[in-house]
């Protein structure tokens, strides 16, 4: 049984990673820290200083801001696809 929980679990895990890339969202080229601000700017179509700006004064909310960005750091690809927390799992999953 668990065997069959970890190969499912990987499946899951794949098909998560999977989605998050299929959504085209990515980390903007214009970056300074970790390319958020900028993949918003990029998605929304607003000036890059100014989402910056937005994203500073969202860390002043308790542990959402700086929480929230740090889930959107860690779960946003890479202009390659690659992810964060998936690298930490070794990288691209096995198909």
């Amino acid at each position: 049984m668990r065997r069959r929980l970890g190969l499912r679990s990987v499946g899951e895990m794949r098909k998560l990673f999977d989605s998050i890339r299929n959504t085209g969202f990515r980390r903007g080229p214009e970056r300074i820290l970790g390319g958020i601000a900028g993949s918003l700017a990029e998605m929304t179509g607003l000036n890059v200083w100014l989402v910056r700006l937005l994203v500073l004064a969202s860390f002043l909310l308790p542990v959402l801001g700086l929480g929230a960005y740090l889930i959107a750091w860690a779960l946003t690809p890479w202009q390659d696809g690659s992810i964060p927390v998936e690298q930490v799992f070794g990288g691209r999953l096995e198909r």
